[in-house]
């Protein structure tokens, strides 16, 4: 094959890899029942997948990419014919939606299994790219790896934009396996053909299901309850269901402000279903800004409310992440309502940040307090599932605002409105719902650790449980298709340079995430950004030999430590350009760095596969390490991963005098 034909060949099964991935990533939350709460279980998977596919290929001459359809295939199949249900129940981390499902086999297990299935998936198209990788010298290689991967995140970006539904993630993942497989006898068109129609079969039939959608978050499916309007579920849970407006959540708020003149501007965050709109509408308010994160669940709330609120002149629509709009604004509001903003999704690439986690901090009610006018309130409500819940978000409230929230508890239910003032004097709040601190409150979550459904500053025992066997496998599967360890032992230094940059990586994703939203289109913009920093250090690396490239590790170091040193919400205080600016200067000099150390250490390597394999098996422990955040926090992940560049610096110092052997 040509230099040109095994370029071409790495853009295509490069971008097959990642859009796999993220196809994965996207479906199975859809569908597994609560796996939205741990996607980051398939991200590790696919890390181990592919790197078990490179240790593969460099051991055998027994091509896996073949079977790629076969176990893609597959897994579609049970998951849509035999369905999976995570149980999500547990009074130390909660989980919204628990209570209307049935619980499943144990966290526990259900968890490392998914994790195996995608590990195989990912492994036969990882041999496929490791065969053709080889090929080509190691930083060509890598450079068109990058390639197919950046392009993988466009299209897949470019499709979520579009609104594309399963059947044409299966369709481009066909096409591309076709193409990179090329069957041409009976038997191989058989085993990569059934599999590929029966799959397509299957998520066509998923996407032309009634009343059901796809959106850049979640599978959405609703159900039309007449003229009262919809009740949407999301990833198979409850999310929200147009009312009325006669539930006293909706009321309590209203009731409570002390000026009896009607709120002239009110902010919604979490707009969704259009009954907080409607309800200030009601209530005579001159203008009301509506934020949602999502567009489509939003048209489809437009389309189907019974009192039509957002087609109201009074209502302007702001489809952003709540707390990146506030941090945008100016304005003041005399009442902002946190509506029903409930957590059932991860932004993608982080183990623990839901959707809506920075809106719960500390941080974000000193900006619910700034943003209101002199007598204005604040009010947020849920089905709080529990008491230590509603007292956390109270101790919150209560530092931000210098006085006591106002907690309503719904009787019967175990919802709870919590409504607070500028002033003290704005809320008439009865005796009986004074809210009163007591030594068991949670303290407040802070924008560092935003984990408000974790009531300790701990990892729950069912993480460590189902971690360590996660461990347990990749440790066994490694050994079996890579040998003896030892064969990787020449490669150590970039096994921790993997875990390493995973943790950076997670590092700028909730950097973004909390500086310009969680969307989806952040999330896209970030991971792309990584991938072309990483792009850029491999193109210096062809061009240029470092003479001296322990001068790398000092400079990444620093880059590291200053990062670390700078706190986020300094940022948050800077107008958008320059905070984008400083934002990009402290996230990606650690990220161009420390490719800068991997390519010019890697350039020489003489086994490239198992190389490449002993870093890919590297980033997924560390996404596994990055479960660490929930004690340490995100700030102190860069101290983290500090230590372990330490860790590459020694294992791999004999390297480290130019044209050492590799």
């Amino acid at each position: 094959m040509s230099p040109r034909a095994l370029r071409i060949r790495l853009i295509v099964l490069t971008f097959l890899m990642l859009f796999v991935e993220l196809a994965l990533i996207r479906w199975l939350g859809g569908n597994v029942l609560y796996l939205s709460y741990f996607s980051n279980i398939v991200l590790l998977g696919s890390f181990l997948g592919v790197g078990l596919g490179f240790l593969w290929a460099s051991r055998s001459s027994f091509g896996l990419l073949r079977f790629g359809p076969l176990a893609l295939g597959a897994l579609v199949l049970f998951v849509h014919f035999i369905p999976v249900t995570l149980t999500a129940v547990g009074s130390d981390l909660i989980f919204f939606g628990s209570e209307l499902k049935p619980n499943g086999p144990p966290r526990e297990l259900v968890l490392p299994a998914i994790f195996i299935v995608v590990s195989i998936v990912l492994a036969c198209i990882g041999d496929g790219i490791a065969r053709t990788f080889k090929e080509l010298k190691n930083l060509e290689a890598y450079q068109f790896d990058l390639i197919g991967s950046i392009v993988g995140v466009v299209i897949f970006t470019l499709l979520a934009f579009l609104g594309a539904e399963p059947i044409v993630w299966g369709t481009v993942s066909a096409v591309v396996f076709v193409w990179a497989i090329r069957p041409k006898t009976l038997m191989p068109l058989a085993l990569v053909g059934i599999p590929l129609l029966a799959m397509l079969a299957v998520l066509g039939a998923e996407s032309r299901q009634d009343n059901t959608l796809w959106t850049s978050y979640y599978k959405g499916e609703y159900v039309v309850m007449g003229p009262q309007g919809i009740g949407m579920f999301v990833n198979g849970i409850p999310h929200w269901f147009q009312t009325d407006g006669t539930d006293p959540m909706y009321n309590t708020m209203y009731q409570q402000r002390a000026d009896a003149a009607p709120p002239a501007e009110v902010l919604v965050i979490g707009a969704g279903s259009g009954n907080d709109v409607a309800k200030a509408l009601e209530k005579g308010a001159s203008n009301v800004d509506a934020v949602e994160i999502d567009r489509r669940l939003l048209d489809v709330a437009k389309q189907y409310h019974p009192t039509k609120p957002y087609d109201d002149p009074r209502v302007n629509i702001t489809i952003d992440d709540g707390r990146a709009f506030l941090e945008r604004s100016d304005k003041k509001w005399d009442l902002i309502v946190l509506a029903l903003p409930d957590s059932l999704t991860l932004v993608q690439g982080a183990s623990s940040i839901r959707l809506e986690s920075y809106l719960f901090t500390k941080d974000a009610a000193d900006a619910y307090r700034s943003h209101l006018t002199e007598d204005g309130v604040f009010a947020m409500y849920n089905v709080y599932r529990e008491e230590w819940l509603v007292d956390r978000y109270a101790a919150t409230l209560d530092d931000a605002f210098g006085h006591t929230p106002c907690v309503t508890k719904i009787p019967n239910t175990s919802q709870a409105v919590l409504t607070i003032g500028a002033q003290e004097r704005d809320v008439n709040c009865p005796a009986a719902n004074a809210w009163v601190k007591t030594a068991d409150t949670p303290k407040p979550v802070g924008d560092d650790r935003p984990f408000p459904y974790l009531r300790t500053q701990s990892i729950p025992m069912f993480y460590l449980v189902a971690l360590g066997l996660i461990l347990v496998f990749s440790l066994a599967a490694v050994r079996l298709v890579g040998g003896p360890l030892r064969g990787m032992k020449a490669y150590t230094d970039l096994f921790f340079m993997g875990v390493a940059f995973l943790l950076l990586e997670t590092k700028n994703v909730v950097q973004f995430a909390l500086l310009f939203g969680t969307t989806w289109l952040v999330n896209a913009l970030v991971f792309g950004g990584v991938l072309v920093a990483v792009l850029v250090a491999v193109l210096v690396s062809q061009r240029v030999r470092i003479k001296r490239p322990m001068l790398l590790y000092v400079f990444l170091a620093i880059s590291i430590l200053v990062s670390w040193a700078i706190p986020q919400n300094v940022l948050l205080e800077l107008a958008f350009a320059p905070r984008l600016l400083v934002a990009l200067i402290l996230a990606f000099t650690p990220i161009f760095l420390a490719n800068m150390v991997f390519s010019q250490r890697f350039r020489d390597s003489v086994d490239s596969t198992t190389a490449f394999a002993a870093n890919l098996i590297g980033a997924m422990v560390g996404g596994v390490l990055e479960y660490t955040s929930l004690i340490l926090g995100y700030r102190n992940l860069m101290i983290v991963a500090l230590v372990l560049y330490g860790l590459a610096f020694f294992f791999g110092r004999r390297h480290l005098t130019s044209g050492a052997p590799a």
